[in-house]
């Protein structure tokens, strides 16, 4: 008879989690959700000037500022066909606060080409994205060979001698070296589907126990 009932709470307890994590997998679908709504609702936005004021990721940007070409940064990536290269960033000076700007990506070998500098700058057009975390696992920044795999703010300050903003500004335009980096909406969303699988594996434990449990007693 004990071992029965140490049975049956094994089984609930293995029920309780998956029901626990199928819960929390709605919450990140609704978080996702909501996420994805608000960005599309920035991208179809008009631009504002960028000001000192109200700053949020996505939010479309227009402005004017001096961008600082000798402290140019080529971040190692890959474009959307998957071909190996660079992602361009300087530092850019607007209305008094530091911002790194994305310009967009080029191949290995227009590394340092001079026509990748022209841009006015007077007329810039971008969206706010918020520094993504760097990533541990990937190498370290080569900052004397100015070759980069994650804008480390750190190495960031080191190379510039600046702090910025913990928003980027990446570029949007008719620019074809670099190409703008196209921020959209498209983000992975599988929560949905996680939680069907969580759900029906409590389910099914449920049924095999009340099956077995039929069976036996």
């Amino acid at each position: 008879m004990k071992h029965k009932f140490l049975f049956s709470v094994f089984v609930f307890f293995f029920i309780f989690i998956f029901l626990s994590l199928g819960s929390w997998q709605i919450i990140r679908l609704n978080w996702k959700l909501d996420l994805i709504n608000q960005i599309n609702s920035s991208l179809k936005s008009e631009a504002v000037f960028l000001t000192q004021g109200e700053k949020k990721n996505y939010l479309k940007i227009k402005a004017s500022g001096q961008i600082d070409f000798n402290k140019q940064i080529y971040l190692y990536n890959l474009n959307q066909q998957g071909k190996p290269g660079f992602e361009v960033l300087n530092p850019i000076l607007v209305n008094g606060e530091n911002y790194l700007i994305n310009r967009g990506w080029i191949p290995f070998e227009m590394k340092n080409a001079p026509e990748i500098n022209e841009i006015n700058q007077e007329n810039i057009t971008g969206i706010l994205k918020l520094q993504n975390k760097a990533n541990y696992f990937k190498p370290e920044n080569s900052i004397e060979d100015n070759y980069w795999f994650t804008l480390n703010r750190d190495d960031i300050f080191k190379y510039t001698g600046k702090s910025f903003s913990k928003y980027i500004i990446y570029l949007t335009g008719d620019y074809k070296n670099p190409v703008p980096i196209k921020i959209s909406a498209d983000i992975s969303n599988n929560h949905k589907k996680y939680a069907i699988t969580w759900f029906s594996l409590a389910i099914s434990i449920l049924f095999i126990y009340l099956y077995f449990r039929k069976k036996n007693y």
